[in-house]
């Protein structure tokens, strides 16, 4: 029987595309992810509902974070079926957390997904779970997920950054409606910068069924949504993004670049296959911005941005991005403005390039202004007239008790002795 040619052309696309996926194949994944569902971190003081309202307290995962992340770890392991092994190896995966609970339980919750245990690794045949090491450092030494990090310079545009005329224009808009706000929570002011919270704590009670102020109506809860989302735009991004990103996101990407090219070195004898990261909602904001992907919305809850470093056909590298803030959908593509889908690692690191700090805290440090000049000058001067003025009183004071005519008495090893 003669094909048709609809059958014809099925197969040869069908074809076109196992070889296309062939002649790439996949060598290194980074991923960075937000926690899962928590608590509110913090509330407002008219808020009924205050921290005992939560069975852990403020900023704590829930069971619905641990669910959303050990389904998170599920689609990990299904998309990367083949690529990892189907047993845990500490040769392929390392994960790293900020030193919060929710996201150390994040990542735990989520390993649990990846790697459930099979054969010699199930120590206990009711358990459908294993331990997997969770790296971190202590929250005031966090330089790499945590942000913003300080930073005098990065203050020094934020400060300019609120006297733009989007900002002010943003806040003159909305006065009204912040003032509103400040009334009905009890808070001592409610700006653009820290309504956010507001935001946050009525969101979380909503999700947990919990009854919200009649004050805290749709209309009012999406323009403080609204208002959230241009914090976060302005934070890392709009007024100088690049420098912005230097000195925020650009240090999760630079080490992210770094791992990369380790991994796409000709000599690379690296085994690790998967680095993760477990961190916040501003991590995945700061380093989207660098990227130029952001979408100007908060990423949601166990939301993930992924980078692979694929090898191709002809022996170069790329490297694809992709992002899942949607569980009921695949990760849809994001591409690094200036490049394609599946961009050339040189092209990659070349894009990127203007973001990425040479010399951090050098870039973070501000040059003294003239005023802070002349109090230094100033400082130094009196430092030396107090310094001539000891030395002049001491110079009379030698002088009135100089030494007698008279002779002194030595005393000799004996006397000292007896």
């Amino acid at each position: 029987m003669v094909p048709s040619p609809c059958a014809l052309l099925f197969w040869t696309l069908h074809t076109a595309v196992h070889v296309c996926l062939a002649d790439r194949s996949l060598k290194y994944v980074t991923l960075l992810y937000r926690h899962g569902d928590r608590s509110p971190v913090r509330t407002f003081p008219a808020d009924p509902h205050q921290e005992s309202a939560w069975p852990q307290g403020f900023g704590q995962l829930t069971q619905e974070g641990m669910k959303q992340h050990y389904e998170l770890g599920q689609a990990l392991r299904q998309r990367y079926q083949g690529f990892l092994s189907e047993d845990y190896s500490r040769y392929e995966i390392s994960v790293r957390s900020t030193d919060y609970d929710r996201t150390l339980m994040s990542a735990l919750a989520n390993l649990a997904g990846i790697y459930p245990p099979n054969g010699s690794q199930v120590f206990d045949p009711s358990l459908r779970w294993q331990p997997i090491p969770v790296h971190t450092v202590p929250q005031d030494e966090e330089r790499l997920l945590s942000f913003p990090l300080e930073c005098p310079r990065y203050k020094v545009l934020m400060d300019e950054t609120k006297q733009t005329d989007v900002f002010l224009n943003m806040t003159n808009t909305y006065k009204e409606f912040l003032e509103m706000v400040r009334n009905r929570t009890g808070l001592e002011k409610s700006t653009v910068e820290s309504v956010w919270s507001v935001h946050d704590t009525l969101f979380c009670e909503s999700r947990h069924n919990m009854t919200i102020p009649d004050w805290a109506d749709a209309d009012v809860m999406e323009k403080l949504r609204l208002l959230k989302n241009f914090g976060f735009n302005m934070m890392f991004g709009v007024y100088k993004r690049e420098e912005k990103c230097r000195l925020q996101g650009g240090v999760l990407l630079n080490q992210i670049l770094i791992n990369i090219s380790q991994h796409a070195a000709p000599e690379s004898k690296e085994r690790l296959k998967i680095m993760v990261y477990s961190a916040h909602d501003t991590t995945l904001v700061a380093l989207q911005t660098a990227l130029d992907v952001f979408n100007g919305l908060q990423p949601p809850y166990a939301s993930c941005h992924m980078f692979e470093l694929h090898l191709e056909d002809d022996g170069s590298f790329s490297v694809a991005m992709f992002y899942r803030n949607d569980s009921t959908k695949d990760p849809y593509p994001l591409t690094l403005p200036g490049c394609s889908q599946y961009c050339p690692l040189q092209d990659f690191m070349h894009l990127t390039k203007p973001v990425i700090p040479e010399d951090w805290k050098k870039e973070c440090q501000v040059e003294n202004s003239i005023t802070d000049k002349a109090v230094i000058l100033g400082l130094v001067l009196c430092a030396c007239l107090l310094t001539i003025c000891i030395l002049i009183l001491f110079m009379l004071l030698w002088r009135h008790h100089g030494p007698s005519s008279g002779y002194q008495h030595v005393i000799n090893e004996a006397d000292e002795n007896s």
